[in-house]
This record gives structure tokens, C-alpha cells and sequence, in this order.
């Protein structure tokens, strides 16, 4: 039966986690469990970074970015000693459920620790990068889409003043969803993506037969992982083979910051007392998520090991809508 459990958020910091933070803790509170944050992440379980929360503890977070838990990446958790510290610590809190907020290499880090010591987990998808196996959408990720969007209009304007092609780059190491969203959103001309092959040749002569038609400026979003190596990369092999005069923008870690959205905070808040409700029914060692505006529960292997595709049907409409 859980009585105790304990909240962290762990990799690369998303807007969103401090409304997920706040879903688990009061969820957690509603339902008479004890609550204890875990700051840092693995480094302060293993530290005992340690404190009980209240509900007080994180009034008036919903509407702040990054988060108030603090996040880090642990060499010491890959140790056998790191690990034991941190079971220990588990151990003398008396905590029967630990729920980690964050990416891939945070729930497979989550992943092996079940496996190796036993303790009942519940991860929370918690990424900008949307690539999570289990739902359709990960903490972060429309905040990032909605900051990379704004910064695209921007561009848009000082690209049209001087008849440019922009190159944006956007993150995404392995997965092309902000890029392919940002693309549809802000009308790009082209996106580039890691999903897909990237063909420079067919690249130059789409923003050739754009110019030919009138247009006074051109964007292309470029994931950063993209296979032609990102939007830096990409200008080098397109240079002298359009009449465009090129630049290029990388957003970075922007992205990453900002209020999160009204969308965000539902999400994020539907999560938080998911991942309770789950904990509560018997979940354990699964992935809350949202699949089609409900609440689903994916085995955490399953979560870390399986691809999530892109939706084509993005892909082709932003296609359409930028070829005329």
C-alpha cells in the first residue's frame, strides 16, 4: 500500500514541469500520501536532498518555466555505489513510490533502478523533444513549439524586409517533432528533420522555384539532428547553388524557458494527478501519458525502447501549403 512517495525532475529542464510538480504534490496531499521532493534530481537522491512538501510548498509555480525541484545529470547515479546511496536514501525516508519527471535517459536511468533494487516507479514524460513512446504529447513540448513559433514570425519579418532565405534550427537530436510543428505553424518553405533523408539538390531547387513564383523570403526549420547536419551544415552545402542570400538562426536553449502554456499546464496538471490516481489504483513501474485526451499507463520499457513516428500528414500539409 502507498503511503509515501517522492517526487523528482531529472535531465534537461521543460517548461511544464513546475504545473507537473504541483499535479503530483497535491494529488499526492488530496489523497492522504505523505510527499517528499527529491532537488536535483538522482544527485540529490543520492545526496538526500530531501524535504517533505506541502501544499504551500508550490503555490504559485503553474505559471513559472523551468523548475523549482532543480534538475541535473548524474555521473554518480551510473555507479553501483551512487545507486546504493540512493536506495539507501529511499530506504530512510520510507518512500514507497518514486516519480521521476523527465526524458529518456532519466526514465531508463528510473528503468534500472526498479530493476536492480525493486522500488515501485512512476515516470512522467518530461521533454521538450515530444519523442516519448505512450503519448501523444510530452511536458514541454507546446511551450517550445510556441516559443520557437514566436521567434519564427520574428524572422519572418526582418527575412522579408531583405528578401532572405533563413535557416532556423530548432532542437530536436533524434526526433523532428518541434521542427515539424514549427514548420506547419509559421508557413516554412521546406522542414528537415532526422525521420527523413534530406536531399540538397531537391532542397535548392524548391526554394529556387519559390523565388521564380514572387516570394520575397524563404524560412527552413531544421531540427538539429537532422542528417544534413544541422541548419549550419546545411547553409555550407547549399551555398552558391540558389540565388537566395542565406542566413542562419539557432533558437538553442530558448526553447527550453518561457512560461508554459495554458495547453501545457492542463497537460502537465492531468499528468501529475494521473501519475497518483495511478499509483493509488496499483501502477507501478509504468509512464503516464495522454493518448487521445485520455489518460493511459505504458510499461516503461515500452516507453523508452519503442519509436514514436511522426504523423506524415503534417509533413504532406506543410508541403502543400508551401509549394504554391
Amino acid at each position: 500500500m502507498i503511503k509515501t512517495i517522492a517526487i523528482m525532475t531529472s535531465g534537461g529542464d521543460s517548461s511544464g514541469m513546475n504545473p507537473a510538480v504541483r499535479g503530483v504534490v497535491r494529488g499526492a496531499l488530496y489523497n492522504n500520501l505523505k510527499v517528499y521532493g527529491i532537488y536535483r534530481g538522482y544527485e540529490g537522491l543520492i545526496d538526500g536532498d530531501i524535504k517533505e512538501l506541502t501544499s504551500r510548498d508550490v503555490g504559485g509555480i503553474i505559471n513559472r518555466g523551468g523548475t523549482v525541484l532543480y534538475s541535473a545529470r548524474s555521473k554518480k547515479f551510473r555507479t553501483e555505489e551512487g545507486q546504493k546511496q540512493a536506495y539507501e536514501n529511499i530506504k530512510k525516508y520510507k518512500i514507497d513510490a518514486l516519480v521521476v519527471v523527465g526524458g529518456d535517459g532519466s526514465l531508463t536511468g528510473l528503468n534500472l533502478f526498479i530493476e536492480k533494487t525493486g522500488i515501485v516507479g512512476m515516470g512522467l514524460p518530461g521533454t521538450i523533444d515530444n519523442d516519448l513512446y505512450g503519448t501523444d504529447y510530452t511536458i514541454g513540448f507546446d511551450t517550445a513549439v510556441n516559443v520557437a513559433m514566436d521567434a519564427i514570425d520574428k524572422i519572418r519579418d526582418t527575412a522579408t524586409s531583405h528578401e532572405r532565405l533563413f535557416l532556423v534550427e530548432v532542437m530536436g537530436r533524434h526526433a523532428g517533432y518541434i521542427a515539424t510543428y514549427c514548420a506547419l505553424a509559421g508557413g516554412a518553405e521546406e522542414v528537415l528533420i532526422p525521420e527523413t533523408e534530406t536531399h540538397i539538390e531537391a532542397l535548392c531547387q524548391k526554394l529556387e522555384e519559390g523565388k521564380k513564383h514572387g516570394k520575397k523570403s524563404s524560412i527552413v526549420v531544421v531540427a538539429e539532428g537532422d542528417d544534413a547536419g544541422g541548419a549550419v551544415e546545411t547553409s555550407k552545402k547549399i551555398a552558391g547553388k540558389t540565388d537566395w542570400d542565406v542566413r542562419v538562426s539557432l533558437l538553442g536553449h530558448m526553447q527550453r524557458g518561457g512560461s508554459p502554456t495554458a495547453f501545457e499546464r492542463i497537460n502537465a496538471s492531468r499528468l501529475g494527478v494521473g501519475a497518483i490516481e495511478g499509483l493509488i489504483a496499483g501502477e507501478k513501474n509504468v509512464m503516464v501519458g495522454i493518448v487521445n485526451d485520455q489518460i493511459v499507463y505504458t510499461p516503461l520499457k515500452e516507453a523508452i525502447s519503442k519509436k514514436k513516428p511522426i504523423n506524415e500528414h503534417y509533413l504532406k500539409t506543410s508541403d502543400i501549403l508551401s509549394s504554391i
